[in-house]
């Protein structure tokens, strides 16, 4: 077979940041002025978007400032159109679900954004719906392709940590409350009737971080608060922060390690990369962010004494090494529209999916609950 194969994608809510900048721009218009997705059998398969969304002044400049043909603001009809093979969903949470279930029952192959539902049953229903209907789909899991994870992914593999003992991360950034400088996300963030809240937005990665590298999580116990009670929204008025802007999260994992994952917009930040994981072993340890990671083998442990009457003599961050790229990393997002497009045309494996985003959606669900009642929760295994 050679040649080129289209592949039409409606990209529904790609006028908002991550839509347009790291789905529309970064993944499927950067394939294509690399001149498609090469399926190394001769041929080259060419995404095509179909842009959706509720503003059409929006989409209409959208697509010609990047030479796009196709936009529409009904869903419905773009669904219904035969020729379309792949719905993409980006838009707010609270949408998500009635809109994937409309392109399911249209027989089209999902790729969403997370969460994938409001709450767990839901996401699960998603899930049982697309697989009794056929259809391929995934979910986005962009952190496991970041070049820091991928690293340490490879000291994981390699056995450098010897038994995992602990995974301690930090995430966040101060987000600007809108008063006098304009925030940078959007305000239903801050929302919870709007489906906002920092827990719905990052547990669902912490989990399949954690799952994909260390192990499932069997347990959840979390702290939450709003820690900016009021903000102001896109247009200068203010409202009130109804939805957590923090929580603190202590997770137990198959296998006896344990996970701590502080994650706050209301954090200003005194580290090296906006997300960091330290990962401590009893062979050694490497702390990973976004692009870079550092290690700390057994063999080169310092031995620090505790003596708060005198300074400090020993340069603890000078004593770790850098691990190598040792490859070269494209685009997190990118690599898994790649890896989905595979799936979908040549039936390679893929595992990302519905049920995948369904947990993440269930630890959500089960921190919130658990920061609420002021207990830890077990989480329990799901299956379709």
């Amino acid at each position: 077979m050679t040649g080129r194969r289209t592949v039409r994608i409606a990209m529904n809510g790609v006028t908002g940041r991550m839509g347009y900048r790291q789905h529309l721009v970064r993944s499927l218009l950067a394939l294509r002025e690399q001149g498609g997705l090469d399926l190394g059998d001769g041929t080259t398969l060419w995404p095509e978007p179909v842009l959706v969304g509720r503003r059409e002044h929006a989409l209409k400049e959208m697509a010609d400032r990047h030479g796009l043909t196709e936009w529409s603001t009904d869903l419905d009809a773009v669904l219904a159109d035969p020729t379309v093979d792949i719905y993409f969903d980006a838009q707010v949470t609270s949408a998500r679900e009635e809109a994937i279930g409309k392109a399911i029952a249209a027989r089209k192959h999902i790729y969403t954004e997370k969460p994938t539902a409001t709450g767990l049953a839901g996401a699960l229903r998603l899930a049982r719906r697309a697989r009794g209907a056929g259809v391929k789909h995934g979910v986005v899991q962009d952190k496991l392709f970041l070049p820091g994870l991928l690293k340490l992914k490879r000291l994981i593999d390699g056995g450098f940590f010897g038994q995992v003992l602990s995974v301690r991360g930090e995430f966040g950034y101060w987000v600007f409350e809108g008063d006098w400088q304009s925030a940078q996300r959007p305000s239903w963030n801050y929302r919870r009737e709007d489906g906002g809240g920092i827990v719905v937005d990052m547990f669902p990665h912490w989990e399949y971080v954690l799952h994909e590298l260390f192990g499932r999580v069997t347990s959840v116990t979390a702290h939450t608060a709003t820690h900016i009670p009021q903000r102001w929204d896109e247009h200068g008025r203010p409202y009130a922060a109804t939805a957590d802007d923090a929580a603190y999260g202590i997770f137990q994992l198959e296998g006896g390690a344990v996970a701590q994952i502080n994650s706050s917009w209301a954090v200003r930040v005194n580290r090296d990369e906006l997300v960091e994981f330290q990962v401590d072993g009893t062979e050694g340890s490497a702390v990973a962010g976004l692009r870079n990671c550092r290690v700390q083998h057994r063999s080169s442990t310092p031995k620090p004494v505790w003596n708060p009457d005198l300074p400090a003599t020993e340069p603890f961050r000078t004593q770790w090494q850098e691990v190598p790229d040792n490859d070269t990393f494209d685009n997190g997002f990118k690599a898994q529209w790649e890896l989905f497009l595979r799936h979908v045309a040549l039936d390679e494996p893929y595992h990302w999916d519905l049920l995948a985003g369904a947990r993440g959606v269930q630890l959500a669900e089960l921190g919130l609950r658990s920061a609420a009642e002021g207990r830890r929760l077990n989480v329990p295994e799901i299956a379709l």
